[in-house]
């Protein structure tokens, strides 16, 4: 705890750092997205195969995380953190030099290996680093990472590849994490709550799994990501085929829809968290519920905007994104409070595997193939054999997708929160 094995400002450190490592983190994953459609256009991709690219990264990411996650719960975490900043920023650079689909494929498994060590370390870290009253707001500020990482991926790549081609935008992204894996050197490892560093727990895999509440966690994590995957994908290549923008304007609109508007929402989502949480044990999932609930209408309404409506749909969408991202301040936090300090590595990998597996492979995927299949029905609807001109409609119809699996979501985080009480009580 920060009272009694870290001082405020060597805490304040590690959580800046943290930060830091986990916005370079979503910088380089969303940065495909943030230049899709040039890369579609060079080679000729389906919205399948653009799809693909996501899912490259986030199968590997999922895998390589289960053992690097629980690496996580008995190794230096600012050692793995060190080495997977260096391997995932290196080879984001080398994205830049891909000439064919099939060379950015396999940069793109790289990444994903690489970037497999930042969650489980972290939030191991911040478990150990902050009481359960103050780690609502610790992870809140964490995952500040997640929006400002985008938001500067879609601004600045969409800016670079505008003026420079898409290559460019590639090789900028990857400096700035060796920078951070340095900086992770000078990290202070903290004492792990409740067990040594290397201390074993027997069957700790079986140990996590046994806990009910994470079982609907895993579950919702998996819907979330799709969401989030699918729109970072996609929300540039929509704005651009649908509502006529380009590729400069289409990273604004991106880095403000899918990037800024998570700033207030992770803010608000950690404070509120923290304040419901002391009250009642099971207040962060509800409030994660009511707020995935709440961003259903809005997204549903920005999709119903016409063609070229880009102010409607920005403010729209960007309200509906800003409450999805309370999902993290509320869930991420649930996870500590639930799962023993030496297995919280280990929770975050699982959580992770089914996350990416399930959620944030198929959701680019998923979203492709039917933006494929909707432009398909569109064409031969108008007896038409050029796909192009509908692959906006197509695209807007697929994005359909995002209002109606978060309606799940919110039951599964409601169910959620009628386990965690019982589950809090025996740790």
């Amino acid at each position: 705890m920060t009272d009694s094995t870290e001082t405020p400002r060597r805490a304040t450190y590690t959580l800046f750092v943290l930060f830091a490592i986990n916005a370079m983190n979503f910088f380089d994953r969303v940065i495909g997205g943030a230049v899709a459609e040039p890369i579609r256009k060079e080679w000729q991709l389906s919205d399948s195969q653009l799809g693909a690219l996501g899912t490259a990264f986030t199968l590997l990411y999922a895998f390589a995380g289960v053992p690097l996650g629980r690496l996580a719960d008995r190794v230096s975490r600012k050692r793995l953190l060190a080495g997977g900043v260096a391997v995932w920023s290196g080879l984001t650079a080398l994205s830049g030099v891909a000439r064919t689909f099939w060379t950015l494929f396999v940069m793109r498994l790289g990444v994903g290996v690489g970037e497999a060590v930042c969650a489980p370390a972290a939030t191991s870290l911040i478990g150990d680093l902050y009481p359960p009253a103050r780690r609502g707001r610790a992870m809140s500020m964490f995952m500040m990472g997640l929006p400002i990482g985008i938001a500067l991926s879609f601004f600045l790549g969409g800016s670079i590849a505008h003026t420079y081609g898409w290559r460019a935008a590639f090789l900028v992204a990857g400096a700035p994490g060796l920078l951070c894996a340095v900086a992770a050197m000078f990290i202070k490892e903290p004492a792990r709550d409740g067990g040594r560093v290397g201390e074993s727990v027997a069957h700790p895999y079986r140990s996590v799994l046994s806990i009910p509440t994470m079982w609907w966690i895993i579950v919702s994590g998996a819907l979330h990501n799709f969401n989030m995957y699918a729109l970072g994908s996609f929300i540039a290549p929509f704005a651009m085929r649908y509502h006529g923008a380009n590729l400069k304007q289409a990273g604004l609109i991106s880095m403000t829809v899918y990037g800024l508007s998570g700033i207030p929402g992770l803010l608000a989502g950690g404070v509120l968290a923290d304040a419901i949480g002391r009250k009642r044990k099971d207040g962060r999932l509800l409030l994660g519920a009511v707020c995935i609930l709440i961003s259903v209408p809005l997204m549903v309404l920005a999709l119903m905007q016409p063609p070229r409506a880009i102010t409607a749909f920005v403010v729209l969408a960007t309200s509906g994104c800003m409450v999805m991202y309370v999902y993290y301040s509320t869930v991420y936090a649930a996870i500590q409070d639930v799962v023993e300090p030496r297995l919280r590595g280990t929770a975050m990998a699982l959580y992770f595997l089914a996350m990416y597996v399930l959620g944030a492979s198929l959701g680019p995927l998923g979203t492709g193939m039917a933006s494929d299949f909707f432009t398909k029905r569109a064409a031969a609807a108008a007896g038409a054999v050029a796909l192009e001109p509908f692959k906006g409609a197509g695209l807007h119809n697929a994005m359909y997708l995002i209002p109606m699996l978060s309606v799940i979501l919110t039951f599964v985080l409601f169910a959620a929160s009628r386990t965690i009480i019982r589950d809090a009580r025996q740790q």
